[in-house]
C-alpha cells in the first residue's frame, strides 16, 4: 500500500502524524522535510531567552525518536522537486515515491524586506531552531537589539529581550504596535508597558539604510533619526509558503485554498497549518492547527471529517503586559473600550450589541474565559 506522505516536519506535520497513529497504527506513513526534522514548538522561539532555553532544550525529540515512536519514515534534508497529482506520486531525493494521500504542511516563510547599506545582509530572521541557535550565540556578547517590525512577533521578541537585560528598539511604519490585530487603546497600553520596561519605539517610519560600523550597525530611518545597535532582527511578518502548491497547480490565494476537510483543489492532496487557507481563513496560530490535525487525521483514517473553528482568542506572549485578542470579522461594528486595572478591555460589538471580537491587556486578561463565551464560532 502506498503511504500517506506529509511534507513538513513542523508542529503541523508531527501533530497530524501523532493524531493519525491514534486512529491507525499500521498504514504506512512518511514525513519529508527540507530541514533536520527535529520536533519542537515554533511558538517557543520568541519566549526562549527569558526561560533560559538553549537550542538543545527547545528540541523536544529527534527525528529518529519521532520515527520510532510513531512508526513512520522521516526523510530529512529532502526537497520535493515535483508532484504528479494525477499519478499520485512525487519526486524527491532522486526517486519517485507513490502516495495514497499527500499533505502539505510547510508552514509560513518570513517576509524579507530589501534594505540598503553595507550591513543589510546581516539582518537576522528567527523562524526555526537553527535561526534561534545563531541568534542566541551572537546575542551573548551583545546588548542592543533593533527589531524591525512592531507586530505580534516583534513585540514578543522585545518582551523576551527586555527580560534578560537587553535593550530593544522596535521600528515600523505602524501607528502603534500590533496594529493589524489590536485597537489603538489596547496597543498603546502594551506600548507604554514595554516602554516602562526599557523598550524604545520608532513608529510611523521605515528603515532607510543599514551600515556596518565596527562591531555594530548604523541605521538611518526615513524620519531622519539615526540608531546605533549591535544586532538587527527582522520580524515584519510571515507569508504562507505556497511555492510547491503553485508548482503543482493547486488553487492558492493568501494560502493554499482548501475546503473544510482540508482538501485542496486536487483530490487526495491536503494542506494543514500556517500554509493553509481553510474555507477563506488563514489562521497562523496553534489552536486552529491542532483542530485541523485532528479532523484531517480522521479523514485520512477513512472517516470524512470537516474541521470546525470555535472562537479562539490568541494569547500574545508579552508577559510584561499580557495581551489576549480575538480579531473581529470584517463586519460593521465598533470597539467599546474600558480601562480595567492596569490594562484595557476592548469589545467589538455589532449594531445589535453582539460581541464579535475582543482585545484584553494587562489585568483585563483575567476576563478571557468569561468574555470568550460571548464570541461566535469562526467556522
Amino acid at each position: 500500500m502506498a503511504p500517506i506522505i506529509i511534507i513538513g516536519s513542523g508542529l503541523a506535520g508531527y501533530t497530524l502524524a501523532r493524531e493519525f497513529r491514534q486512529l491507525d497504527s499500521t498504514s504506512p506513513l512518511c514525513i519529508i522535510t527540507a530541514d533536520d526534522g527535529r520536533y519542537y514548538s515554533k511558538p517557543m522561539l520568541s519566549t526562549a531567552l527569558a526561560q533560559g532555553k538553549t537550542l538543545e532544550a527547545l528540541t523536544l525529540s529527534s527525528p529518529k525518536a519521532m520515527a520510532d515512536k510513531l512508526a513512520i519514515n522521516v526523510h530529512t534534508y529532502t526537497h520535493v522537486e515535483e508532484v504528479d497529482a494525477k499519478g499520485h506520486r512525487l519526486f524527491a531525493h532522486g526517486e519517485w515515491m507513490e502516495y495514497r494521500a499527500l499533505v502539505i504542511a510547510v508552514g509560513a516563510s518570513p517576509i524579507r524586506l530589501p534594505f540598503e547599506g553595507s550591513g543589510a545582509d546581516d539582518v537576522m530572521l528567527v523562524n526555526n531552531l537553527t535561526d534561534y541557535g545563531q541568534f542566541r550565540e551572537l546575542l551573548d556578547k551583545k546588548q542592543r537589539v533593533v527589531i524591525i517590525g512592531p507586530g505580534l512577533i516583534g513585540c514578543e521578541f522585545a518582551n523576551d529581550l527586555l527580560q534578560v537585560g537587553k535593550q530593544a528598539t522596535l521600528i515600523g511604519p505602524d501607528p502603534y504596535p500590533i496594529s493589524t490585530l489590536l485597537p489603538e487603546e489596547a496597543a498603546v497600553s502594551l506600548q507604554n508597558a514595554l516602554e516602562q520596561a526599557g523598550a524604545e519605539w520608532q513608529l510611523k517610519t521605515t528603515t532607510k539604510s543599514i551600515d556596518k560600523i565596527g562591531e555594530g550597525y548604523r541605521i538611518e530611518l526615513a524620519n531622519g533619526q539615526v540608531i546605533h545597535t549591535d544586532l538587527i532582527l527582522s520580524a515584519v511578518g510571515l507569508r504562507p509558503e505556497i511555492t510547491l502548491a503553485d508548482q503543482i497547480g493547486l488553487k492558492v490565494n493568501r494560502g493554499i485554498v482548501t475546503d473544510q476537510t482540508l482538501q485542496t483543489s486536487q483530490p487526495d492532496i491536503y494542506a494543514l497549518g500556517d500554509c493553509a487557507e481553510v474555507d477563506g481563513l488563514n489562521l497562523p496560530f496553534v489552536a486552529p492547527l491542532m483542530l485541523g490535525a485532528k479532523a484531517l487525521a480522521r479523514t485520512l483514517a477513512g472517516e470524512m471529517t470537516q474541521v470546525s473553528y470555535p472562537a479562539m482568542p490568541v494569547a500574545i506572549k508579552t508577559t510584561l503586559h499580557p495581551v489576549v485578542v480575538a480579531p473581529p470579522p470584517q463586519v460593521e461594528g465598533e470597539w467599546q473600550i474600558e480601562e480595567v486595572g492596569n490594562g484595557i478591555k476592548a469589545l467589538y460589538k455589532s449594531s445589535d450589541g453582539s460581541v464579535l471580537g475582543l482585545a484584553l491587556t494587562g489585568t483585563a486578561v483575567n476576563e478571557k474565559q468569561t468574555l470568550a463565551k460571548l464570541l461566535p464560532p469562526l467556522l
